[in-house]
């Protein structure tokens, strides 16, 4: 059987391995992307993945760089404004709200929120038009040899590649990152997040909405309408047991019952789509890369959904590798440019999981005590101006004011 040569293999097709496999290859590298699973690109397919994703500011000039964003933007929701609710009372009403405008730093929104199947989509468009870009769907990884100036992958369909550079953007289970002998530190948290989209009475204005009271935030990001009905898409995280019940309650039930976990603050929600269920973790690599192999997104770390950190956390992992391939091509996959990846990236990916494990851990306090000093310390932080500019620096991952 012949074997087939690229520049970088991308195993994995979800959005990070789409962005990464666009990025690459506009930067003009050869690059083949499989996975296992076809990507679904309608919201009423079967298996649509119904949770949205914001694209941060930052991210919005490397898909930009990489051919993508004006796919995307026709379809973007602005967020202007997080705002934190506190419902930690004996009622579950809103007792604290406080906003964070972008306006404070930045002359554009905090980022955009985008449905995931419309991502796919439009990567996949982009992705068409890249001659040097092979994606083959339904086609995964199955093996990994790697010496000092090569691998060479073994696929499900029993084909082989040769590569300079091997990208594991495959997931929280990484089957690359397995072969290649990088362990994982995990944490559970008993929580699972039910994924949805909404239609409402009042307006979001762009305001992203995250609402805390027991078991993990109940977030509503903005979408655009849907139905000539504002729209939102809601991340539900509780107990493991309750988001199983809640997956297939009867629909009327299941509105009352998140309207009034949501303090109707947008008035009572309808659901507009498919509930899907995912377990919350966070789980950080014991390194970012081994010979001929790097990591990013999930098969690097896993953090639950607060703060729109996980997918930004990933782009930032594909701007590093990127700029370090672009900078010295000739040692693409090379122990000095994993090495300098390393680098790079581990200490930012180590205090993200620490600082949302911290916050997630506040999330789900269920004692009135602790939720009070949950009320506290938000109130504390949003008084100081100064810190509360620097955590929304921190979140964008910018230092100062963008134009």
């Amino acid at each position: 059987m012949t074997i087939q040569t690229c520049d970088i293999l991308i195993s994995g097709g979800g959005i990070a391995g789409l962005s990464a496999a666009a990025a690459f290859g506009t930067a003009g590298f050869d690059v083949i992307c499989v996975d296992p699973t076809p990507p679904v690109t309608s919201r009423e397919a079967d298996g649509a993945d119904m949770r949205s994703t914001a694209m941060l500011q930052p991210a919005r000039a490397m898909l930009k760089a990489a051919g993508i964003w004006n796919h995307l933007a026709p379809h973007a929701a602005p967020l202007q404004v997080m705002r934190i609710v506190d419902a930690g009372g004996t009622e579950p009403e809103a007792r604290i709200v406080k906003d964070f405008d972008a306006s404070d730093i930045s002359d554009l929104p905090f980022g955009w929120n985008f449905p995931n199947y419309v991502l796919r989509r439009e990567m996949l468009a982009r992705l068409e038009a890249l001659p040097n870009v092979d994606f083959r769907a339904g086609i995964g990884t199955t093996a990994l040899f790697t010496r000092s100036k090569m691998a060479k992958v073994t696929l499900s369909d029993g084909s082989k590649i040769q590569t300079k550079l091997v990208i594991a953007a495959d997931g929280r289970n990484s089957p690359m990152r397995r072969a290649a002998g990088i362990t994982v530190t995990t944490k559970r948290y008993g929580q699972k997040a039910l994924a949805f989209a909404v239609t409402h009475p009042i307006r979001h204005n762009n305001v992203s909405t995250e609402i805390h009271r027991t078991g993990g935030p109940f977030t509503l990001v903005p979408l655009p309408d849907f139905d000539g009905m504002p729209c939102s898409a809601v991340v539900w995280m509780d107990e493991g047991p309750k988001s199983k019940a809640r997956l297939d309650m009867d629909i009327n039930a299941f509105n009352d019952e998140m309207s009034v976990r949501s303090c109707h603050h947008f008035g009572p929600l309808t659901l507009a789509s498919k509930r899907s269920i995912w377990p919350i973790i966070s789980q950080t690599a014991s390194a970012l890369s081994a010979q001929r192999v790097a990591l990013i997104a999930e098969a690097a770390h896993v953090v639950p959904p607060i703060g729109a950190q996980g997918l930004n956390m990933s782009l930032r992992d594909m701007a590093a590798l990127l700029e370090l391939a672009v900078a010295r091509p000739e040692g693409l996959g090379d122990a000095e440019m994993l090495m300098a990846y390393d680098k790079a990236r581990m200490s930012d990916i180590k205090l993200r999981v620490r600082g949302i494990d911290l916050l997630n851990r506040a999330s789900q306090a269920s004692s009135p005590a602790m939720r009070d000093m949950r009320a506290m310390g938000l109130n504390a932080l949003y008084s100081m101006g100064p810190v509360r500019k620097t955590l929304m620096q921190m979140g964008l991952g910018v230092a100062d004011k963008q134009t």
